[in-house]
């Protein structure tokens, strides 16, 4: 019983930060209804729904799936039916998608005035470059945020996905459903949440403009403090190949670092904040790192205040005894995922179910909104839905 048990979503089938926002929301209890492609091709390039990831489609997990297709307007009635009982829906399409579609924002508040009509876009729903084309890397270059990721000789880099589908597209996305429904909720009146990842990731650049307009961070890749200018905030080769952080920003937190590594003596790192010192600086220390394999690091500094974690790979990170210890992963069905979060002490998220195969509840879903086995059987014949 999360704290959204019983708040319905509707979630249209795509990829990216929408599937990922009704996976946050299928975590916290809510159910969760994806409407996917009737006889999708598997065989798509760039294709990476259900149908080609199986049960490795994570971002489905705690779902239910229901096959239609939306070109089909029976299909447009059956998920009008199902958006006259839900509390939220989400898309992912390009804008006007809906619209031709028959399922735009007017004709569903029409049907449900109290819904909240989730879109999630790279661009938005307005603006000169709403209607085309992009993807993560584009929408964090022209939020700001990009061009702070990587060193000052090498072009800007991000991890994949990370900040712009997930960072600003599904959890803030997350957020403005969640703050819709609570005024649905008090009101009676629902609306349209238009969550754009370009919007959402210039939202998440607060902090370095913030120090921007203090003075305190430089345009210039990688001349700032948290950029990996500081030889006391940076990412180190070891001698086996792996890789350390260290991220002792406040003065105590350094003079634990520097102690740690038998610096606390050497007058050259006496000024933490020198920045002239720092290029010179940032090589001792990649020297000195490179003198032990990452164990040996951890063995000296993890669980220390010197601000330090070895890189570990997507294998590694579930086995680290942190991790273990807080059940940060879990093996479901055979599948090593991230745990829900965040953490609730009276009401836990869950993963439900494992992702569904494409229309594997169809006939459950429409026999819960009326249909007779009869109709059902019809509907299937016709090729308006996909029965799992």
């Amino acid at each position: 019983m999360g704290p959204l048990h019983g708040v319905r979503v509707v979630e249209m089938a795509g990829i990216g930060p929408a599937p990922a926002c009704g996976m946050l929301l299928a975590d916290l209890g809510a159910e969760v209804t994806v409407v996917e492609r009737a006889h999708a091709n598997p065989n798509a390039a760039g294709s990476f729904d259900t149908a080609t990831l199986g049960a490795a489609a994570l971002f489905n997990r705690g779902k239910r799936s229901l096959a239609l297709n939306l070109k089909a307007p029976a299909a447009t009635d059956i998920v009008l039916d199902l958006v006259a009982e839900a509390d939220l829906l989400v898309e992912g399409f390009r804008p006007g998608v809906m619209e031709r579609l028959g399922l735009g924002p007017e004709i569903c508040l029409a049907r449900n005035p109290a819904l909240v009509y989730g879109r999630m876009t790279g661009w938005g729903q307005k603006g000169p470059l709403a209607e085309c084309a992009g993807h993560d890397i584009n929408f964090i270059a022209l939020s700001g945020a990009l061009n702070h990721g990587g060193g000052p000789d090498t072009p800007p880099s991000a991890p994949p996905t990370l900040v712009g589908d997930i960072g600003g597209g599904t959890l803030l996305l997350a957020v403005g459903l969640l703050a819709a429904l609570r005024h649905a909720q008090t009101s009676g009146q629902g609306q349209v949440v238009d969550a754009a990842i370009s919007d959402g990731t210039a939202w998440m650049t607060t902090l370095l403009r913030s120090f921007h307009a203090g003075g305190a961070w430089a345009a210039e890749r990688g001349t700032n403090i948290l950029d990996g200018a500081a030889p006391w905030y940076n990412c180190y080769a070891c001698a086996d190949g792996g890789y350390v952080t260290v991220g002792a920003l406040e003065p105590n937190f350094y003079r634990e670092l520097l102690d740690h590594l038998g610096l606390a003596d050497d007058p050259d790192y006496a000024e933490q904040f020198d920045q002239a010192r720092w290029p010179e600086l940032r090589e001792r220390m990649a020297t000195l790192f490179r003198t032990r394999t990452r164990d040996e690091w951890c063995e000296l500094l993890e669980g220390t205040d010197a601000c330090f974690a070895p890189v570990l790979d997507l294998d590694e990170a579930p086995r680290h005894p942190h991790n273990v210890a807080r059940g940060t992963f879990v093996e479901h069905d055979g599948i090593i995922q991230p745990t829900p979060v965040p953490r609730f002490s009276t009401t836990p998220g869950t993963i439900d179910s494992p992702p569904p195969h494409t229309g594997q509840h169809s006939a459950e879903i429409l026999a819960a909104l009326g249909y007779d086995a009869a109709q059902i059987e019809k509907l299937a014949k016709d090729g308006v839905t996909g029965l799992g």
